[in-house]
């Protein structure tokens, strides 16, 4: 521990977390370099060697095996500092990532029911509500009246009520029955 110390404080540096985790000893000899590597390693780390500039480089590129070998160094408030930085990235990426899933969901939901009201509107255009059967009639009034409204919140409004995969299914057919009939392939349902 005190090796290791010693050579961090002549030799060491670390990245600005912020930034990225790297944390290196910077050595003129290849033996040197090759023992402190195995010396670190010693304690259950991963430390590698690379040549850069007539220098062999001993360096950690995980943040968790950097706060474990400031730990080993016994440097308990750059540890501290590093976690908390550490725990503000992933905080913030966590929050992007879910922010970024919900996104692609309301884009979706979004395009499919635009898409369900072009459907739904050529198919009232084409041929009128007239000819579809009841099902599949209420399910496009209430997709017009509530543009908004989400696939459960459809299948709630028509009588009797439908569950989320029947007013998938309703809302597939309509769709199905509007590329017929843009395709002119025989009228509604042929």
């Amino acid at each position: 521990r005190a090796y290791i110390r010693g050579a961090f404080i002549s030799v060491g540096s670390v990245n600005d977390p912020e930034k990225n985790y790297h944390l290196e000893f910077v050595l003129a000899d290849l033996s040197a370099a090759e023992q402190l590597r195995e010396l670190i390693n010693a304690f259950g780390l991963d430390a590698k060697v690379v040549e850069r500039k007539e220098h062999y480089i001993v360096y950690l590129k995980e943040g968790e095996q950097i706060v474990d070998l400031l730990n080993i160094m016994e440097a308990p408030l750059a540890l501290m500092d590093l976690e908390n930085v550490r725990i503000v990235k992933e905080m913030r990426n966590d929050i992007n990532r879910k922010v970024n899933c919900e996104t692609a969901n309301l884009n979706k939901v979004v395009g499919a029911a635009v898409k369900q009201l072009e459907d739904i509107r050529f198919i009232e255009a084409s041929v009128g509500f007239e000819k579809l059967p009841e099902g599949l009639r209420s399910i496009a009034e209430a997709r017009l009246i509530y543009p908004d409204a989400s696939l459960k919140e459809l299948g709630e409004l028509v009588r009797p009520a439908v569950g989320k995969s029947g007013v998938n299914h309703r809302l597939r057919k309509l769709s199905e029955m509007a590329e017929k009939l843009r395709s002119n392939k025989g009228g509604l349902y042929g």
